[in-house]
């Protein structure tokens, strides 16, 4: 009988940041107050689950939400830098008030290519050190279950990848909430389905204001329009269906 592998991909919890600054790779950025409650409420969540393996990306945020489920698991915490987050030419500018990135036009230049994308880390790249970390985690964990704490846009990217969708898209309409897990479910090496959950959900603040890149959608919007409405959501690859693994 061929053994059922699970691996969870763990968007860290809200993050302290006063200044709105897209924060990317920085280091120093902490989770908030109620950051920390996400991660005591994912720990509760997969307390009772069969998780042997347990990794994180090496940003603060990332290892402070996996720490709590480390303590619940009884399991030390593999720092990997596959799980990092993806690079970002704006990292480390505000992305509102009055001095933020767009009150300089040259900006926008950082747009022109949507589908790569040129304002950072190239999406197959990001697809490609997910997915070796993913083929990883799983034979590590072999018919038990493995925890990887990581990020909105590689998770969200090695979903869309595993689903066969195109990889370009809007962020703001990403399906990875802060503490969201995105699930991998395995038959052997084959793919079989991909869940999704909010276990934190109920801290999840209505109305807060975008975080990351989706903070820089709602501000170069107009430049954008046609290339990320174009096509569907769910548009899918010709033949993606049922893909050996990720």
């Amino acid at each position: 009988m061929t053994e059922m592998t699970i691996v969870h991909l763990l968007r860290h919890g809200e993050v302290h940041n006063p200044r709105g600054v897209l924060y990317g790779r920085l280091p120093g950025y902490h989770l908030s107050e109620t950051g920390r409650r996400m991660a005591e409420v994912v720990a509760k969540a997969v307390e009772g689950r069969d998780i042997v393996a347990l990794w994180s990306s090496p940003m603060e945020r990332a290892q402070e939400t996996a720490a709590p489920s480390a303590r619940a698991l009884g399991l030390e915490v593999a720092i990997d830098e596959r799980l990092i987050e993806a690079g970002n030419v704006f990292e480390g500018l505000r992305m509102a008030g009055s001095d933020n990135v767009f009150r300089d036009l040259r900006s926008y230049r950082h747009f022109r290519n949507p589908f790569r994308p040129s304002w950072g880390e190239p999406y197959t790249e990001v697809v490609a050190r997910m997915k070796a970390v993913i083929d990883d985690a799983r034979a590590a964990a072999r018919g038990h279950e493995a925890l990887l704490v990581s990020h909105q846009l590689p998770i969200w990217i090695i979903r869309l990848a595993a689903e066969g969708r195109r990889l370009w898209h809007d962020p703001r309409r990403r399906q990875c909430a802060l503490a969201s897990l995105t699930s991998l479910t395995f038959e052997g090496d084959r793919l079989m389905s991909v869940g999704y959950s909010e276990p934190a959900g109920a801290l999840l603040r209505a109305g807060a204001p975008p975080q990351g890149e989706a903070a820089l959608f709602d501000k170069a919007d107009e430049v954008l329009p046609e290339a990320l409405q174009a096509g569907s959501e769910d548009e899918e690859t010709p033949g993606s269906r049922s893909v050996p693994g990720v």
